[in-house]
């Protein structure tokens, strides 16, 4: 492969033998994203702080609809950040040795502010089985009487990768 800015940084390499304990390496294909997002991973929301600096929460989401739901409480002081700037950053990967990752540019829009019984039920109903299983709605609830947010994040760039190796980029040798 010939570096420089005109090579296709997506193809996957063949793995050098005795090598497996390295995973897939490359960018995850449509399929194994949308089955690695339809997990349980947690994603890490960054946004804009009212200071200026990042702000960065764990939240559970849900992938659909070409974006990604997240429903924040209702004083849950990100949700005014990203109301006030949409621009966000979505950091969604798994912690095994394969280290998938999805890494999301976006702008969050404010689909419902804080409320009973909105659409934001139902993407929770599914969020805490998801996330928690049969005990799911154990969980979710008692907390019914909690408002909620519901937010949606658009995507603008998506980036993924999974595997134990760096991508062609970020060698030297690659120049």
């Amino acid at each position: 492969m010939q570096g420089g800015p005109g090579r296709n940084r997506s193809t996957i390499r063949a793995m050098p033998e005795n090598q497996e304990w390295r995973g897939k390496i490359g960018k995850l294909s449509e399929e194994e994203m949308a089955e690695f997002l339809a997990g349980n991973p947690f994603c890490r929301l960054g946004c804009i702080a009212e200071d200026g600096w990042p702000y960065v929460v764990p939240c559970w989401f849900e992938y659909s609809d070409g974006g990604y739901y997240i429903i924040p409480r209702e004083r849950s002081v990100w949700a005014r950040y990203i109301q006030r700037d949409p621009r966000v950053f979505l950091c969604i990967d798994d912690s095994s040795v394969h280290n998938r990752r999805v890494l999301v540019k976006g702008e969050a829009t404010v689909l419902e502010e804080p409320n009973l019984g909105g659409r934001w039920v139902e993407i929770a109903r599914r969020m805490s089985v998801r996330y928690l299983g049969e005990h799911g709605p154990e969980y979710l609830e008692p907390t019914m009487v909690e408002p909620r947010w519901l937010l949606f994040v658009k995507p603008l760039k998506t980036t993924t990768w999974q595997g134990v190796q760096w991508a062609e980029r970020y060698k030297h040798a690659s120049w």
